[in-house]
């Protein structure tokens, strides 16, 4: 992983399996990027739905938890996302808040492709919860 993962003060394993960077976790915006390779592809040889569905939920998540100000977790209440185009090379996510209440936020995420092509337009509703003790970080 890069020093930009590390230095991010989140550590989602499913996240580093598939070899996601988080490139930053802050005032409501969570940007991610993740370069598709064969292992992320459907029989078509672009990223598969799921690799995509997945990017949108985490890039959400992380910018819900970083509008918090008390520093709370958050899962995933509802998931809605519009495919436009195939996602292949590197992909960037981005995801931000646009409501927040003291127990939910509202975001909606982007995924571009490698030429800045908007392939995905996602929405998320996401449950603000206590914190829970987290593993160390590796």
């Amino acid at each position: 992983m890069t020093e930009n993962y590390k230095a991010i003060p989140l550590d989602v394993p499913f996240l580093r399996l598939l070899g996601v960077q988080i490139v930053k976790m802050s005032d409501g915006i969570g940007e991610i990027e993740l370069v598709i390779e064969e292992k992320h592809t459907n029989s078509w040889s672009v990223a598969h739905g799921g690799v995509l569905l997945t990017l949108v939920d985490a890039a959400m998540a992380i910018a819900a938890r970083s509008a918090d100000a008390n520093d709370r977790s958050v899962v995933t209440i509802e998931l809605k996302n519009s495919f436009m185009q195939a996602a292949q090379g590197q992909v960037k996510v981005i995801g931000k808040v646009v409501h927040q209440s003291t127990t939910m936020a509202f975001c909606e995420a982007r995924v571009f492709d490698e030429n800045d092509k908007l392939c995905c337009l996602a929405t998320g509703t996401f449950k603000y919860f206590k914190n829970l003790p987290m593993r160390p970080q590796k």
